[in-house]
Formats: C-alpha cells, structure tokens, sequence
C-alpha cells in the first residue's frame, strides 16, 4: 500500500513547518504551499488523502478554496481538516458544514494533529471500501482449474503477489486474461487501492491520450471541463492496459515515459503530474513478432513484460471444462433466480470434445443462454448447440483415450449423433440411416449415454 500524502495549506512558515515536520515524523509524505491557488494547482498534479487547510489565506481564502476543491474531478476527494487560529471556531464549525472533516485550532499539538489526521485517513478509506464494493458487487476473483497450466498459474501468482513488478500476460482472446488481471492486484499490497481498466483496442487514436493521461478544460475542441486521465485514477493502485498491443506507436511513446518517471502531462497543461501506479498488460498478440513489424515498441516490451504471465487457451485444458461448466451454471442459477442445472456425462463430453475458438467466453455464454432457454433442471447434449463445430472423435488427442474399446465407443457415438441430427432427432429413420432395428439402435443410444430427443 502507498504511503499516505498529505498537503499542508498555510501562509504562515512557521505553521507549515511544524506540521510538515510532525507529520513526516508520523512516517506520512508531506507537500506544503502557501496559498489556495498553489492547493488547487497542487491538487491537479498529485492524489492527497488529506488536506490541512488553513482559513486565513491571502488572495483566496480558505472556505473559497473549499468550495474549489469540492468541484475538482476527483476519482477519489481528499478528506479536508480545516486550520483556524483562536476566535475563529465558528468560521470552522462553518466550513464543517461545507463539507470539512474536522479542524485544527492553532497552534495545533502533536498528538490533536497525529489523531485528527489518521481519523481522516481512515474515514476516507472506509468511504472509498464501500464505494468500491457497491460498484463492483463482487470478491476476490476465483481462478478455476485444476490442470496442470492452471496450478501452476496459480503458483506463479502466489510467488510475485506482494511484489511490485509490472506484469504482461499473454493468451488467446476469452481466455481470461483480465481476472488473472484482477487476482493479480486483489492478491497484491496495493489490494486496497484503484484497480482501473483501459481497453487500448476499444478507445479511437485520437481520444486515447486523453483518456490516458486526462485534459484540462479548453485544451481541444469538446473539452468543457477538466478531466482526469486512468494513469491518475489508478494511482496508489493498479492500471490494467488490455490489448497493449493495439496501442500506436505515438501513445506507447507517451506510456513509455509515464512508466520509467511516474509522471506525465495531461492535454493542455503546463505542469506535470506525479502518480505511484502498477502497470499490468495484456495482449492476445505475439508482441515480438510486432516488434519486428515495426508495430510495437522494443523498449515498451521490456518494460511491461518484468513478470509474464500465459494463460492457455480453454482446449489445452480439457479437464478444467466441467469445473467451470458446472461454476458458470451455478452463476446464473442464482443470478436470474433459476433451479441449479445438472449436466449429464454425454453434456459434459459434448463440451470437452468442442474447440472452442472462442476459449472461457464462448462457455460461459453458452451456459448463460442454457440456464435462460431450458426450464428443466437436467442438461444433455441435446440441449447443447455444439454439435456443427464438435470436433471429430479422430481430431481429438489420442491421449484422449485409454483403449480401443473407448476408440470404438467415441466413433459409435459420433457417427450416432451426426444421423439423428440429419433426421432432426426421428430415431426410425435414424435406425434406417444405420441399417439397424429400430430398437437395437435405442439400446445402443443407451449404453452410449445418448438421450432420444423427445
């Protein structure tokens, strides 16, 4: 977790001294100014949970830059403590009112000082908790599996949880990459703190640096008010770049120099802005192979890929496909109010036998459409729509199988299922098709765990 930051708004040396001094010693990172207009200036370049904020200012007071600071674009508002010299309490029981977390009389002691501010700190960490847990309704993410390449994801995660190193995770597009993402920073020591999301796939060139970065207010056609940009939302916490590798090359420049000083310019302003992020990107492209197109950033590479991560596609892990058919099916169960589904064993080796181009994704819309479309609590195959891209029984690994029995049942039940899908599920003519007596073929479906279509 970030060291908390706290500015200090006084036109007395003296006093911002004292509290800069007390609260370094607290073991907080303390910025000092003189005036409201060099705390609001500040307050655009920096992310502070705190600031002492003196009445009594030259220029614009202190209930005046209250009022400012409360129509800055915060993702996160600082908590405010206003300072009043004696005779002054009603003007900061006012401001109070205004909005204020407390105040500080003058001259304040080290140990009102120490507990005002650390009550503060704490009150906006619970309020951002429960923002933060209205807005995502969720816990900690669950990465399902118990492959081989999924255990060990795991134990990758375990070993770099609590470091700070930038990650890069690779995979195909619906692999999941982005909970991975998630788990990443939810198992972190910025756990606590932002976890903010930029698909660089998704937002036009010529928005991005904005986003990105934020602008201020007339900096371009359409820029009505100040805003900030992801890398200043994320601060203290994480920023997750999704598809990096669809970034051009002018705006990796700008993230290149964003990562190696922790700090940038926003459109249109004249002063830089210091942030304290972690970067985690993602790609479903071979950035190396970009590089050598000329269409990524050899310096960026290194820069993101400290720690990488690969997430294998849903069909080299073939056994962690009922453990998340079965979560999905609970998932939306409870979601749309419906009975818990059952796959039968001839559901389940339906979906391990499919490709699944579309990895993680594909299934988990698929079992959301079965949970909406069947009202009967038991699945078959017949009520997974697979069948025109299911893989052939001999397309399959042949570790797939343990004997030439298992061969011959997989083929019997392939062929089986492919002529009642031509006679749209009429098991006569399918028995015609097959050559067989209209109940051989039933006993046969049986054994093979295959339901007649009813």
């Amino acid at each position: 977790m970030k060291t908390s930051r706290i500015l200090v708004v006084d036109d007395e040396p003296g006093i911002r001294q004292s509290l800069s001094g007390v609260l370094c010693d607290e073991g907080y990172e303390v910025h000092a100014v003189e005036s409201g207009e060099a705390c609001i200036e500040e307050l655009r370049r920096r992310t502070f949970e705190v600031v002492l904020l003196d009445i009594w200012l030259p220029g614009m007071d202190g209930l005046e830059t209250l009022a400012r600071i409360q129509e800055l674009p915060f993702i996160e508002q600082p908590v405010v403590v206003m300072i009043s010299g004696h005779g002054n309490i009603e003007t900061a029981v006012k401001a109070t009112k205004l909005g204020a977390f407390d105040f500080l009389e003058k001259p304040p002691t080290i140990e009102k000082v120490s507990v005002v501010v650390k009550n503060a700190i704490q009150q906006r960490r619970m309020e951002l908790e429960l923002q933060r847990l209205k807005e995502e309704g969720r816990g900690t993410p669950r990465i399902i599996g118990e492959s081989v390449p999924m255990k060990a994801l795991r134990q990758q995660l375990r070993l770099m949880a609590g470091t700070n190193g930038r990650v890069l995770i690779f995979g195909e597009s619906g692999t999941g990459k982005e909970l991975v993402a998630h788990a990443i920073h939810a198992y972190s020591p910025r756990a606590q703190d932002p976890f903010v999301e930029v698909n660089c796939a998704a937002i036009p060139e010529d928005l991005i640096e904005s986003e990105l970065f934020g602008h201020r207010k007339g900096s371009f056609t359409g820029a009505t008010e100040d805003k900030i940009g992801k890398f200043q939302k994320a601060d203290g916490g994480t920023l997750f770049l999704d598809e990096v590798g669809d970034m051009s090359l002018k705006t990796q420049a700008k993230v290149l120099r964003a990562l190696e000083e922790q700090r940038f310019e926003p459109v249109g302003a004249d002063s830089s802005v210091q942030v304290d992020v972690r970067v985690i990107a993602a790609t479903n492209k071979n950035l190396e192979e970009e590089i050598e197109r000329g269409n990524f950033r050899e310096d960026l590479f290194y820069r993101l890929n400290v720690i990488p991560f690969h997430v294998p596609p849903l069909r080299e892990r073939v056994e962690d496909i009922p453990l998340l058919a079965d979560h999905f099916l609970r998932e939306f169960a409870h979601a749309y109010g419906r009975k818990a589904k059952e796959l039968t064993p001839e559901a389940y080796r339906v979906l391990c036998d499919y490709s699944w181009p579309g990895n993680v994704r594909e299934l988990r819309n698929l079992m959301e459409r079965i949970v909406i479309m069947n009202p009967q609590v038991r699945i078959d195959a017949r009520h997974i729509p697979l069948n025109p891209g299911r893989r052939a029984v001999f397309d399959l690994p042949v570790d797939r199988f343990g004997s030439l029995q298992e061969v011959r049942a997989a083929a019997e039940r392939e062929y089986i299922l492919r002529k009642l899908e031509e006679t749209n599920g009429n098991v006569s003519r399918a028995a015609e098709l097959l050559g067989l007596e209209r109940s051989n073929l039933y006993r046969k479906m049986k054994s093979l765990g295959i339901t007649p279509k009813e």
